[in-house]
């Protein structure tokens, strides 16, 4: 399946970001975190205005005299909001009978395991994969003791070592089924160039301040590679 060629040829400039309903639920609205007055709004409004005067590698410098916690939570939230809104663009095209299990091409699958539900990893088609990691996702920025909203209230100590990297390695994955499985969909849809640049802005990211393994981005390294 030559999908690299394929993608390749659709790559533009960002497309503006829209707000849709997700197919699992939507990032977590709470004023204290997201209201024009937070720091996450803020960093969130940096981070946007650089994507537009600059280039992607400028956008994932952190902003001087910040919080890394709070830029690598910050965000964790866009990548979500991004990943929700291309997944459910293509939801209908990721059933039971057309990707029976999670993965990215022959070489790659996932497991899903939560500790609660599923306490071993369980083979699961991709679209039940991916709508139960979106909730898991969300109940994690849900949890304050994970990501704080209050002022003065420090995240924890290993926020970015294990929370942020756990989340952000999954994230990977739905990037790396989209690729594989569903670019086609995507350039259909008009979200080619949204999802290049969503996934070079993550590959940019995670490796900038080491959130993701090399191992992890080797199911992606020719994608990254062209997008380079």
């Amino acid at each position: 399946m030559n999908f690299l060629g394929l993608w390749a040829r659709g790559m533009t400039s960002r497309p503006g970001r829209r707000a849709m309903d997700s197919i699992a639920i939507t990032a977590p609205t709470d004023a204290s975190r997201t209201g024009t007055g937070s720091v996450q709004y803020q960093l969130r409004q940096y981070a946007e205005s650089t994507l537009g005067k600059s280039s992607l590698h400028e956008a994932v410098l952190l902003p001087e005299g910040e919080s890394l916690d709070e830029w690598v939570a910050c965000h964790i939230v866009d990548f979500y909001n991004h990943i929700n809104m291309l997944f459910m663009s293509i939801s209908h095209h990721c059933t039971d009978e057309t990707c029976p299990k999670m993965c990215a091409g022959e070489s790659y699958s996932y497991l899903w395991r939560d500790g609660v539900n599923y306490r071993e990893p369980t083979n699961l088609p991709a679209n039940q994969y991916v709508k139960l990691l979106m909730k898991w996702i969300d109940s994690q920025l849900d949890d304050t003791r994970l990501f704080p909203v209050d002022l003065g209230h420090p995240f924890p100590p290993n926020f970015r070592a294990d929370v942020a990297s756990q989340i952000l390695r999954r994230m990977l994955r739905v990037y790396a089924h989209l690729y594989w499985h569903h670019y086609p969909q995507i350039c259909q849809v008009g979200l080619a160039t949204m999802l290049n640049t969503s996934f070079t802005h993550f590959t940019l990211f995670v490796t900038k301040y080491k959130m993701v393994s090399d191992t992890e981005l080797q199911v992606v390294k020719d994608v990254i590679k062209i997008l380079a």
